[in-house]
């Protein structure tokens, strides 16, 4: 499942790993995950990236589509929880 944008922004953009990598203190490796979506960083890390390249931090993150969604939601677990009773 792909949860950030990192590989484009940074192809994009033509950003090294090794270079984010020394400004968060982390591995190459660390960012090539990151990069390639096998790991996430946490929300902070995302902040300190965005503020490195001067984006909104919304670029770095898949933006979310709920209008064809059929899983279920809070309002249908919360009935489901009641009837349970």
């Amino acid at each position: 499942m792909k949860l950030n944008s990192l590989k484009k922004v940074f192809d994009d953009q033509k950003i090294k790993n090794r270079v984010i990598a020394k400004y968060l203190g982390k591995s190459e490796s660390t960012i090539s995950l990151w990069r390639n979506n096998k790991r996430q960083p946490t929300l902070e890390e995302l902040y300190q990236i965005a503020k490195l390249l001067r984006v909104n931090i919304h670029t770095l993150i898949v933006p979310t589509n709920w209008k064809y969604e059929t899983s279920e939601t809070y309002e249908d677990f919360t009935k489901k929880l009641k009837q349970m009773k």
